[in-house]
């Protein structure tokens, strides 16, 4: 008789490695192993001949990386959602996705159930099982580190427990920055960031970027061309999203662009503090900002931030498969349809600065602005318009006055 099937999220590092054969021994699964490719580079080399060798019966590898940019970077993005203001949601709106591509393998595998190796302290374990549910209620979803029977406690008892099953893999008991990379961002926690009290070891830490006073002593200068809200060219060249987010990251990592420092409030309870590189996509956000400011109105401007403070939330707890999530992005594509145009920045040790924006649909009217009177604006009728958008407050401050004035003769 076949053994039933789980499909296990692989990344290849010693958590999701001692997972094989603990999976294999504790519920007599045969294992599936896919790893979802969001850009995680040189992480997946070696990946396939690794799973195996653990214990898998198989590994898929799929490429995603032209899904996540377009449909959940992007819409994102649009939003101009950022969480609690400076994180930039580079693992959460990954989760999704590749929560997606796990439930479909788990269907075409016909497995009874899905694997993932998130703690029982952080925010991944939502991001997934929320929408594994949401997508697939009928699969069981195991998590090993709430997991009763899962016993390892460090990574040198994961280490053991691999020898013991004769799997002998080049892995470093020492601990080190907990890092989640793809192509949007890299992350990292862990070591001198558990304090906040600590400032980061950036010469040791960063990755994709240098620190600003590293970047160079000259500007650099670059253009980003729009159309409805999607970035469709750089520097003159037409270019695929994920194309333009891989060349502004070596742009914007060169020149110390996008590096936060965050202690941020997870979903879970606690807060915790990390570092974020996110250059290419601080870039990106920034310039999509800067034409949204030429080609909006005041009120669609200013409900679109409330939009995207509630999408960001949405996204950072791993509700991406919800109606409230499909109705705000119906609004953000909307809003978006005239989101086109050419945005010139140039890039200064750490710093985003405006260099010209224009837009077809801008909504600037030279004429209008200037101190000049022209046909449209009439600087008289700014009294009469004082005078009734001040009312309120006059109101209020009149009937002050004649109760103090009752009060002083009683």
């Amino acid at each position: 008789m076949a053994k039933e099937k789980v499909v296990l999220a692989y990344s290849g590092g010693l958590d999701t490695t001692a997972i094989i054969p603990w999976l294999k021994e504790t519920y007599n699964y045969d294992v599936v192993c896919a790893c979802i490719d969001v850009g995680q580079g040189a992480e997946l080399d070696g990946l396939e001949e690794r799973a195996k060798y653990s214990g898998a019966e198989k590994l898929y590898i799929i490429d995603v990386i032209d899904e996540f940019c377009d449909e959940y970077i992007m819409p994102t993005v649009m939003a101009d959602a950022v969480y609690e203001n400076k994180y930039l949601l580079g693992t959460s709106f990954a989760r999704p996705v590749i929560s997606k591509k796990l439930v479909e393998v788990a269907r075409k595998e016909g497995a009874v159930a899905i694997c993932h190796g998130a703690t029982g302290k952080g925010n991944d374990q939502l991001r997934f099982e929320l929408s594994i549910k949401a997508l697939a209620p009928d699969i069981q979803i195991i998590a090993p580190w709430r997991d009763p029977k899962w016993t390892l406690e460090s990574r040198q008892d994961e280490i053991d427990y691999c020898h013991s099953k004769g799997i002998n893999l080049p892995f470093d008991a020492k601990h080190s920055y907990s890092r989640d990379r793809n192509i949007w961002h890299i992350s990292h926690e862990g070591l001198e960031l558990e304090n906040p009290a600590n400032e980061p070891n950036f010469k040791d830490l960063l990755v994709l970027s240098v620190t600003p006073e590293d970047a160079p002593d000259e500007a650099t200068e670059i253009e980003l061309q729009f159309e409805k809200g999607m970035p469709v060219a750089l520097n003159g060249k037409s270019m695929k999203t994920s194309d333009i987010i891989r060349e502004l990251n070596e742009i914007g990592g060169k020149n110390g662009i996008g590096i936060i420092d965050i202690v941020e409030n997870r979903v879970v309870g606690m807060k915790s503090r990390g570092v974020y590189e996110t250059p290419g996509g601080t870039i990106l956000l920034e310039a999509h900002k800067q034409l949204e400011e030429l080609v909006l109105d005041r009120e669609t401007l200013d409900f679109n931030r409330y939009v995207g403070v509630r999408f960001s939330n949405l996204v950072y707890e791993g509700k991406w498969f919800t109606p409230l999530r499909e109705a705000l992005q119906a609004f953000v594509m909307s809003v978006n349809e005239r989101v086109t145009g050419t945005v010139k920045l140039k890039l200064y040790k750490g710093n985003i600065q405006k260099a010209g924006t224009t837009s077809p649909y801008s909504l600037y009217s030279e004429s209008l602005a200037s101190f000049t009177t022209g046909d449209l604006y009439d600087h008289k009728d700014a009294s009469g318009f004082i005078t009734l958008f001040g009312l309120p407050m006059k109101v209020r401050a009149m009937m002050d006055q004649k109760r103090l004035d009752n009060e002083k003769t009683k």
